[in-house]
């Protein structure tokens, strides 16, 4: 189970975002990656978790929680790392990044996956093929 976060910190992060969610306007906050964050006599420290461990934007997100960190009024030390030891899950997701995303139901719900995919896929452009 995660640590308590640092509220200060959290709610600088709300500006921060994974390349892959910007668009959609859902924060490193949002998508449940703040893990740990504390801040302690002018030190700032975050742990963050990747939805995938191959995530190509990994670099970025760390940088820039990193500066945002370096932002704060008082912080003369920042440092980010990564979790391995816990893996990231959809239950991370708050409400509202929940309601701007769409998934899959649980594939052992769906009796009749040929048929839930016919109804729920976009009509293609142009028309058939």
């Amino acid at each position: 189970m995660s640590e308590p976060i640092e509220a200060i910190i959290s709610e600088a992060l709300r500006d921060v975002y994974d390349p892959c969610c910007k668009e959609k306007g859902i924060s490193v906050v949002d998508m449940g990656l703040l893990h740990h964050a504390e801040l302690d006599g002018g030190v700032a420290r975050v742990e963050l978790l990747l939805t995938s461990g191959w995530c190509p934007f990994a670099s970025r997100v760390l940088t820039d929680v990193e500066s945002v960190l370096r932002s704060l009024p008082g912080v003369i030390e920042a440092s980010v790392e990564i979790v391995w030891s816990e893996a990231w899950s959809p239950d991370r997701l708050s409400d509202s990044a929940r309601s701007k995303l769409r998934f899959l139901p649980d594939p052992s719900t769906v009796p009749d996956p040929a048929a839930y995919v016919s109804q729920h896929r976009p009509a293609p452009v142009g028309g058939t093929s």
